[in-house]
């Protein structure tokens, strides 16, 4: 799906079952390239959501340097790098580069941060974080995704991503704060665990919204004095959050 002026986009976001690590494409560097060229075309023509034209430096490097061959099935490798989502397997499927690349430099975080992912799903969107900050701390609801994903993520060598299994709307409190908290799935409404275990001067990027009905894609920021603020970036569509 190819981004449109934000006034009339729905982003898409859907994570689910995967088929495991596939194996490395022929020239999976030029193919990410090439993706790349098409991502940052997209955040060109899109400059209100990031507040400017252009992704951060780190958040491109981060995305050029994450292997998304790696967390489709094999049979899809040929498209890993097309800038749309693609099916992973029980009618889910992994997200769309684009939408990926705006939540993480949204977020903000550096190379000495602490970050909580709620909704590892593949595993890919964690990666692409690991390439940014000092650790990742991602919880997934179905027990077989968080296997899965810790599995392949293991196999890459992310040692700076830990895989828990659980309820992400209770955030894992105990390596709280974080710097940066981003959610991969659509609660009705932002969790205040989530808010609670983020740090002073952090943010949280949160679609917030019922199923069937129009999300927004809101960055809730922390004050110093612990107190928070929110703004809607842009109208987007993803699964709900599941909850035990």
């Amino acid at each position: 799906m190819r981004v449109r002026p934000v006034v009339h986009l729905l982003f898409v976001l859907v994570i689910g079952l995967f088929g495991g690590c596939a194996e490395a494409d022929d020239d999976p560097a030029v193919a990410r390239a090439r993706m790349m060229r098409e991502v940052s075309a997209d955040v060109a023509r899109n400059p209100e959501v990031l507040g400017r034209a252009r992704l951060s430096t780190v958040v491109l490097e981060a995305m050029l340097a994450t292997p998304r061959h790696e967390f489709v099935p094999p049979n899809l490798r040929r498209h890993a790098h097309d800038n749309r989502p693609l099916p992973i397997g029980k009618g889910q499927t992994i997200s769309q580069p684009t939408i990926v690349a705006m939540m993480t430099d949204l977020l903000a975080i550096g190379p000495r941060d602490t970050v909580l992912e709620v909704g590892t799903g593949s595993g890919y969107q964690a990666a692409v974080l690991a390439e940014i900050c000092a650790h990742v701390h991602t919880i997934e609801i179905v027990p077989a995704l968080a296997t899965a994903s810790t599995k392949c993520l293991a196999a890459l060598g992310y040692e700076n991503v830990t895989v828990y299994e659980g309820d992400g709307y209770l955030g894992v409190p105990e390596h709280a704060p974080y710097a940066g908290i981003i959610v991969t799935a659509a609660p009705d409404h932002v969790p205040p665990a989530l808010v609670e275990q983020l740090a002073p001067g952090g943010r949280l990027v949160i679609p917030v919204g019922r199923q069937g009905e129009v999300q927004e894609l809101m960055v809730v920021e922390k004050a110093v004095d612990g107190t928070a603020h929110s703004r809607r970036v842009l109208p987007v569509r993803f699964v709900p959050l599941t909850r035990k």
